[in-house]
């Protein structure tokens, strides 16, 4: 886990699991495959496996000891929803983040459909939804994958986000219905594909329409920061209102009761690259 993040929206990161698998076009320059190898060379234990998913049940419980609250991304390194994530360690996850409520969690994910299947579980071993201090929110790269807010939708939770990060062409018109925030971004670092400005602005345009909080992060480059996070003379740091009401405080989850399977027994769609 990091104290601090150089992520904009978000204040600390916190990796139960590492690695993932490319799933989609937004996946090409992954920044979490490259730091990764990085930390494997360093010799990491963490990462000794590289970019292979893998869960690390003694990181599971860290953001109880994290005193003062803050915004924490979920598995900044890997996706909670990964087909080879098993629910009974998910369920352990959103234990840990129902435990320590004082602080306020970013799950983000390429896989909502997967999202939506444990959604369902929690509500039945929990009797209530997600609540709003977890985030749920999907990646939409292009408008090829704009099915994900329909999927992201079906997710049982209070507090749901989308993040267009990289965003690689115009999405075209939106249906934001049932979202609470957005987060735009243009992609960084070697081999980056660069962002046009109607492309942001029409997403900003219809966020504000559809009454959508939005944060644009970065118009990216060589580097994140290499043109700011400016556009027409403004800068975008909303966020989302939400309930911090936990219905669960004192109990916690009923860990047991979630299958120990893999969370999805449906084929694996193959990667569009």
């Amino acid at each position: 886990m990091a104290s601090g993040s150089g992520i904009e929206w978000t204040e600390a990161t916190w990796n139960p699991s590492t690695g993932c698998t490319k799933v989609s076009p937004g996946c090409k320059n992954c920044y979490a495959e490259t730091m990764s190898r990085r930390l494997r060379a360093m010799g990491q234990p963490k990462y000794r496996r590289g970019f292979k998913y893998v869960e690390h049940p003694g990181e599971v419980d860290l953001p109880l000891s994290w005193k003062k609250p803050r915004r924490i991304f979920v598995n900044s390194m890997s996706d909670l929803f990964h087909e080879d994530s098993t629910t009974a360690f998910t369920a352990r996850c959103f234990d840990t983040m129902l435990r320590a409520d004082w602080h306020t969690y970013q799950v983000l994910t390429k896989r909502p459909d997967r999202m939506a299947e444990f959604s369902g579980m929690f509500a039945e071993v929990a009797g209530c939804d997600i609540p709003g201090f977890v985030w749920m929110g999907t990646s939409v790269e292009s408008s090829e994958f704009t099915y994900r807010l329909d999927e992201l939708r079906r997710v049982r939770c209070m507090t749901r986000f989308a993040s267009f990060e990289p965003l690689l062409g115009p999405l075209g018109r939106l249906d934001l219905s049932g979202i609470d925030w957005a987060i735009i971004g243009g992609e960084s670092g070697p081999g980056h594909r660069p962002v046009e400005e109607e492309w942001i602005l029409g997403i900003i345009d219809q966020c504000k329409r559809q009454k959508v909080a939005v944060f644009f992060k970065q118009w990216g480059g060589p580097r994140p920061k290499s043109r700011g996070r400016r556009i027409r003379g403004r800068t975008y740091s909303a966020y989302p209102r939400y309930s911090k009401r936990n219905p669960l405080r004192g109990a916690g989850l009923d860990v047991e009761r979630f299958e120990l399977v893999r969370p999805g027994r449906r084929r694996k769609v193959p990667a569009r690259m």
